[in-house]
């Protein structure tokens, strides 16, 4: 008999049982590779390269072959007509969209993305993440992408080793580079959404929601020193809508302790204080005096309409507003966009887009696309909400899930989709049809696959 103590730890080893916890959550970890591979730093000039298949593009494909694999072999979730609907809808809209462009080649490349983005990420995630436990570690991906990215972000300010911004090199950008400055502000607002989500959750243990709620204060330094006025109204507003349905009390303490944090970061230690309330100030002067980046952005929204009126039914086609673009815009428009800063040199950036998603895809794939995509995105939303209301399922991720989409529907009324960070945007629409549709099989995936039911699974009800 061995007299051996056994190693600190063992014990706890023992009971994790993490070969047994790879082979239950294994087709889980494309997933978080998709989200957590963005973490790896871009060479300078590539983060907003067109064409280029980054990391998280390539783990993205990998979750869409996880998922066809393991569809063949009968262990995803069976969906509803109305599932099915949702999720394929917009790869019609996508092919008439290429069929009728001018260049249905130049078009062929559009087509993958969007397909890539809209149509098989969400997918997957939706017919792969089996249960509450797996959703909530798919969104807690967001959070540590969004704090270890914001950690950079804060330290580029402090060391003004960050983009250009205002004749200094101090804008908060992570690894994503001047070349995307809305990548980690954008990963940051993602993290703190699911923070706060998780925070004001009433089912998760108090620890739990004490570390969700200190992480979520952490991600608002980063995000405020990103200087990105879409981010900020777009985090307010979710923000705001996951307080309300979370409770109005609990609202209300967070909102003071947020204005508490704001007035001791800004206010006492004067945290980029003035050039946070000069850009705050610049939201109300959209109209009346607009600073050379929103002219532009007037100048390609009017482009883009007159793009759409040109071909209302399926729009000039993919990848064909940057074609059409000079065609369709006044004398207002500048040559480009100066980024600089954050190991990259001085580049003029191409205005390629008219930064709204809603009139890019109008002015792409016209009134056929737009419903396709946009129609697809309500009828979750709307799901969504009710199934919250209706008060089924697991609530935090219900939170999370309509906070997420709520984000990503606002910032569309002032950016598209280009980037790294774009992948990103198909795990949240998966995420967000995750909770609002329901399963066709009646039961959760781990009562098909173990015997069991599933009393926290998706399918519920």
């Amino acid at each position: 008999m061995s007299l051996a103590a056994p190693r600190p730890g063992a014990g706890v080893l023992a009971r994790l049982d993490v070969p047994g916890l790879l082979r239950r959550h294994w087709p889980l970890l494309p997933l978080a590779a998709t989200v957590l591979f963005l973490l790896a730093p871009l060479p300078a000039g590539d983060a907003a390269a067109s064409g280029k298949v980054g990391p998280a593009d390539a783990a993205s494909l990998l979750l869409a072959l996880v998922c066809g694999v393991q569809a063949l072999r009968g262990r995803v979730r069976t969906l509803t007509p109305l599932g099915v609907l949702v999720l394929g809808a917009p790869g019609v809209g996508l092919a008439v969209s290429t069929m009728t462009a001018a260049d249905p080649y130049a078009a062929l490349p559009g087509f993958v993305r969007y397909l890539q983005v809209f149509v098989l990420v969400p997918a997957a995630v939706v017919l792969l993440v089996r249960d509450a436990h797996e959703f909530r570690l798919a969104a807690g991906c967001f959070v540590v992408l969004g704090l270890v990215q914001g950690a950079v972000g804060v330290i580029q300010f402090a060391t003004h080793t960050g983009a250009s911004y205002q004749g200094a090199d101090i804008r908060a950008v992570g690894t994503f580079g001047p070349g995307d400055v809305m990548g980690m502000a954008t990963v940051v607002a993602y993290g703190l959404i699911v923070a706060t989500a998780a925070a004001l959750a009433v089912g998760l243990p108090p620890k739990v929601r004490r570390i969700a709620g200190g992480c979520a204060f952490a991600l608002v330094v980063p995000l405020v020193l990103s200087f990105s006025r879409g981010a900020w109204i777009a985090t307010l507003g979710a923000v705001v809508l996951v307080m309300v349905m979370a409770g109005i009390r609990r609202a209300l303490k967070v909102l003071v302790a947020l204005a508490a944090v704001g007035v001791v970061l800004v206010g006492g230690l004067g945290v980029g204080s003035e050039m946070v309330a000069e850009r705050l100030t610049s939201i109300t002067q959209v109209s009346s005096a607009p600073d050379q980046s929103v002219t532009d952005r007037y100048t390609m929204w009017a482009a883009a309409e007159s793009m759409w009126r040109e071909r209302p039914a399926v729009g000039v086609g993919l990848k064909g507003f940057p074609a059409n673009r000079d065609g369709h815009s006044s004398l207002g428009l500048s040559s480009g966009s100066d980024t600089a800063g954050a190991g990259q040199a001085f580049i003029k950036q191409p205005l390629l887009s008219p930064h709204n998603m809603y009139l890019l895809v109008l002015s792409e794939q016209g009134l056929i696309g737009l419903l396709a995509l946009a129609g697809g995105w309500a009828a979750v939303l709307v799901a969504g909400l009710r199934r919250y209301a209706a008060g089924e399922g697991i609530r935090d991720c219900g939170l999370i899930a309509i906070g997420l989409l709520v984000w990503q529907l606002t910032d569309f009324l002032y950016a598209d989709i280009g980037g790294p960070s774009t992948v990103l945007t198909g795990v949240i629409v998966g995420l967000a049809a995750w909770w609002a549709l329901p399963s066709g099989d009646g039961a959760g995936f781990g009562a098909r696959v173990s015997g069991r039911p599933a009393p926290d699974g998706p399918a519920a009800r």
